[in-house]
């Protein structure tokens, strides 16, 4: 399957492309668009404008992609979605101190990475880490970091 967003990828795109790929559809093709009003029709877009995956009733992307996809009862899989809640959106919404840590890494990522494609070979491993650390903590109780 095809899926589309904007380029320069930060926080809450790079989120649902990992999500995509982990949990949705592990052979996705990303199309990075300069402009999205050029996204090919069989393309399922994120984090764009307009778009089922995107920005829906005070969420984020990443958040309207767990719905949308029946993740939400993953407690690890929601927290991600708290933390890049507060990164994308810095509403204070969420008790989430990682998100400011994980944003500044994915902008310095996507500053140096020379690509999108690139980028999302660096911050895919940043989320398999995050989310195995966030599983492995709450299966022993600990309380959201």
């Amino acid at each position: 399957m095809r899926w589309a967003t904007r380029e320069g990828l930060h926080v809450d795109r790079a989120a649902c492309a990992w999500l995509i790929r982990r949990f949705i559809d592990p052979t996705a093709q990303f199309l990075f668009l300069p402009d999205p009003a050029d996204s090919p029709a069989d393309a399922t877009g994120f984090d764009m404008r307009g778009v089922e995956l995107g920005h829906h009733g005070g969420r984020c992307s990443f958040e309207s992609a767990l719905a949308r996809y029946r993740l939400d009862d993953d407690p690890a899989l929601e927290e991600i979605g708290h933390i890049v809640h507060q990164a994308d959106l810095a509403d204070d919404r969420f008790d989430a101190p990682v998100a400011a840590g994980l944003d500044v890494l994915i902008r310095g990522i996507s500053l140096t990475s020379g690509s999108d494609e690139a980028t999302l070979a660096i911050t895919d491993a940043l989320f398999d880490g995050l989310y195995e650390h966030t599983r492995r903590r709450l299966l022993n109780g600990r309380p959201p970091a």
